[in-house]
């Protein structure tokens, strides 16, 4: 463990709690929303699949009190009863065939007494955001061929406009506009086959394929496994390099080896000649030496 110790130090411990918190969202959050968003859009093209071949059946044979059931949606249905004239409102925000659009809503009151939301198609805005002005829906009992659809659902912040006169909605959430018109709804809603009276431009159905979800969630999941990969590879790298270092001074070397210092250099004086002798000295008197 001893080995180890560097990986106390606080660089490697960030790296490893980012690495971690990384790898936890790819598992938990990343790779779940994407294969939850194929599963729901399999789920929704079999649904339309199966109701190609199916009857259209009345739309109050769908609703289990005032809510739509998780199967039914998507059904072919017919709906009888008439539309309540001046409740009109638009969705914004919509693109329909890749181009900005108006999604147009009125409640039609069924002849069972209970009211629902039609989908009447879409309008293009005009004079580059604004919304045009759009038909009423004609007056009087009729039958509409159509699908069912469930409510939007909505968030905070996106509560309905009034634009230049007219009601708009930022999602087709019944509960939200029903507090708007003040009539109770169905919890669901119609949108219009093509022909249909007090029908718009015709909103397309879905293409059937299911998207580049599946391929992002395993994605996701291959990069929740490599980041813990690629810092095992970043320890095992930092290890055998310090290994490496540490093979490389001689075996029982504790530290660099201590540089003798040097006397420092001092001149000596050369020493004295010793005493002469007398006829050394008498020598010396008489020829000058040692002078």
């Amino acid at each position: 463990m001893q080995r180890l110790r560097f990986l106390l130090r606080p660089g490697w411990l960030v790296l490893a709690l980012v690495v971690a918190g990384f790898a936890f969202m790819c598992f938990y959050v990343l790779a779940p929303w994407q294969l939850g968003k194929n599963t729901s859009t399999e789920h929704r093209n079999q649904l339309i699949a199966d109701s190609v071949d199916a009857d259209p059946v009345p739309v109050e044979s769908l609703l289990s009190g005032t809510a739509l059931g998780p199967d039914d949606e998507w059904r072919r249905i017919t709906a009888t009863g008439e539309y309540l004239q001046n409740s009109d409102l638009l969705v914004r925000l919509r693109s329909i065939q890749a181009q900005p659009a108006y999604e147009v809503l009125t409640p039609l009151q069924l002849s069972s007494g209970s009211t629902i939301l039609v989908n009447r198609g879409y309008v293009r805005p005009v004079q580059g955001t604004e919304a045009p002005p759009v038909d009423a829906p004609p007056t009087g009992q009729m039958t509409l061929d159509g699908r069912v659809r469930k409510s939007e659902g909505t968030i905070p912040g996106k509560e309905p406009i009034i634009e230049n006169g007219q009601r708009q909605v930022y999602y087709i959430d019944a509960g939200q506009i029903g507090g708007v018109i003040g009539t109770d709804l169905v919890d669901a809603y119609v949108q219009l086959e093509p022909g249909q009276p007090g029908g718009l431009g015709t909103i397309p159905l879905p293409q059937l394929d299911a998207g580049p979800y599946l391929s992002y969630g395993l994605q996701w999941l291959a990069f929740g496994i490599m980041a813990p990969l690629g810092l095992a590879y970043f320890i095992r790298a930092e290890w055998l390099e310090r290994r490496r270092e540490k093979s490389a001074k001689p075996a029982g070397d504790s530290g660099p080896v201590p540089v003798a210092r040097k006397k420092p250099f001092t001149r000596t004086r050369p020493a004295e000649s010793a005493p002469r002798t007398a006829t050394e000295a008498k020598l010396a008197d008489r020829y000058g030496k040692g002078r």
